[in-house]
């Protein structure tokens, strides 16, 4: 992998982990332009980018990661199993699911639901929770559970997290940052699981460029976590939803 690629992927892991337009699907994508093979050593770099996501998430709210705010990580746990054993059980099965047409249509899925949940819930309902910290358990486990569906690649996990955390009464900035909160054991245990696993190709890669992906996905991860509260200040997810019904019909159409 060259310093461009390295460059280029941090550059979308990024600006994507925390939107609800799958990270996942957009390195798949990205990979498959760039001509890069799903290689030990590429898995390797994409444990050192997901690992820069995880410390945005810290160094943005560090007020959180305290025991004063242990009710609200009994949540966030909560929040997590799902997926967390669901993934576990299955991650066999999930890898087999991955390929550009499957991203493809749940592009293009997610980006209906958006709408769908824009037009008939959200504005025709009275959103009052705008404090994470006022979410109940059950809640919380309604939204680990839509979190599920993040199994499938190109869902995105913070688009299934923050559709469910609408549908339960939150806002839309307390659905994001809850997406956000989510994102550190969600992540924290693939990344473990994933430098357990390609721990010895580290050995072959290149360190300059894991280096220079690292901080590059750092500084985009953070920067992107406060711009999107600040677009949620003025504007909707309806532009989320068109984009990935786009881009999801652009995949078809050059991967068919």
């Amino acid at each position: 992998m060259t310093i461009f690629d390295s460059i280029i992927l941090g550059v979308i892991e990024g600006f994507t982990e925390f939107l609800p337009i799958s990270s996942t699907g957009h390195l798949i994508v990205a990979s498959e332009f760039l001509g890069i093979d799903q290689t030990s050593v590429t898995k390797a770099y994409q444990v050192i980018i997901q690992f820069a996501a995880i410390l945005a998430v810290f160094f943005n709210y560090k007020e959180k990661f305290s025991l004063d705010k242990i009710d609200l990580w009994t949540k966030v746990f909560l929040a997590f199993l799902p997926i967390g054993a669901i993934g576990y059980i299955f991650s066999d099965q999930i890898k087999e699911l991955f390929s550009i047409q499957v991203v493809a249509i749940m592009f293009i899925v997610g980006g209906v639901v958006f709408l769908i949940v824009e037009k008939f819930f959200i504005n025709n309902k009275a959103h009052s929770l705008d404090d994470i910290e006022q979410i109940t358990l059950k809640q919380a486990m309604i939204i680990g559970l839509a979190q599920v569906f993040a199994l499938v690649p190109g869902t995105s996990r913070a688009g299934s997290t923050i559709i469910g955390a609408l549908l339960v009464g939150l806002s839309r900035k307390a659905s994001a940052e809850f997406s956000f909160l989510l994102a550190f054991p969600v992540m924290s245990a693939v990344t473990a699981y994933d430098l357990l696993k390609h721990y010895k190709e580290f050995n072959d890669a290149n360190l300059l460029a894991l280096g220079v992906g690292f901080l590059v996905s750092f500084v985009v991860a953070y920067l992107t976590i406060k711009l999107f509260l600040v677009f949620l200040e003025k504007f909707t997810f309806v532009a989320f939803g068109i984009y990935r019904i786009i881009f999801g019909v652009l995949l078809l159409y050059l991967f068919a």
